[in-house]
């Protein structure tokens, strides 16, 4: 394989993704949405096609004629320009057309049983990158108190539950207590609104939906989470270990130790 296929949604990761990839002596191939993706992609690949989303048949055009036949899903969507933003072509309303239910990963599911359905295999997100994956440990210098350990049990287990409906990845609690779940408007949104309930020591829990599919959509923290649980007056933050990206790690747990804020990956 000369050459790999990069689907790119918003943030850094389609960026790191295209860089390791040409480290590797790999042609990129990018297909990007317009109003998500980082304009700087288009510096980092070989060639880059703009679309919008629900653009299915001129995502596969892309791909096929350019013979691709293994492609990365990298990167997310805002879910509210879900609803605001798409304009399906064709093969998008056809795909969408089949969802009995309208969340992140039936979505995804559909776009690669598609892609393979025309002979494009979709590969892990982090082949690239395993590096990003969260070790175990406490990754900061502070760790849980006891009574914010009770609260991580609590709730990973809310957490879980809430991925499983395909509803989120992240929950804030305290004293056993569920202040926020994330919806629709995601992490951030979701910790600032839990904060406010806390007032101060709320536990973040962010973990991988017991159903995911390992390639793509995989639960994110970096710098800007720490930033956010700052502002929220957060204690803790508790990830998955091997199932979490990691982005600026370094400098998120240099921030993170700066604000006393416990990082614990499990």
């Amino acid at each position: 394989m000369d050459k790999i296929g990069l689907i790119a949604g918003s943030g850094k990761f389609p960026l790191l993704i295209a860089e390791s990839a040409k480290r590797r002596g790999l042609k990129v191939i990018a297909v990007a949405h317009k109003g998500e993706t980082m304009p700087e992609l288009a510096e980092k690949v070989d060639e880059i096609t703009w679309i919008g989303l629900g653009q299915f048949d001129h995502l596969l055009s892309a791909l096929k004629s350019r013979g691709i036949s293994h492609v990365l899903m990298a990167g997310a969507i805002t879910k509210a320009n879900m609803f605001a933003n798409v304009r399906p072509d064709l093969k998008g309303l056809q795909v969408i057309g089949k969802l009995l239910i309208f969340h992140d990963d039936d979505i995804l599911r559909a776009v690669a049983r598609e892609l393979e359905k025309e002979g494009i295999n979709v590969v892990s997100s982090t082949a690239y990158l395993p590096e990003l994956l969260a070790p175990s440990g406490c990754l900061t210098k502070r760790k849980p108190s006891k009574e914010e350990m009770e609260d991580i049990e609590f709730g990973w287990m809310v957490a879980k539950e809430l991925g499983r409906l395909d509803i989120g990845h992240c929950v804030v609690v305290k004293r056993k207590t569920v202040l926020a779940v994330e919806a629709i408007e995601g992490t951030d949104k979701a910790i600032l609104r839990g904060g406010e309930l806390a007032t101060e020591g709320g536990v973040v829990i962010k973990v991988c939906k017991p159903n995911q599919d390992l390639r793509f959509d995989l639960p994110a923290v970096g710098i800007n989470t720490v930033k956010v649980m700052s502002k929220a007056n957060a204690s803790v933050l508790a990830i998955e270990a091997g199932k979490t990206l990691i982005f600026d790690k370094e400098e998120m747990i240099r921030l993170a130790n700066s604000k006393d804020i416990s990082i614990v990956s499990r």
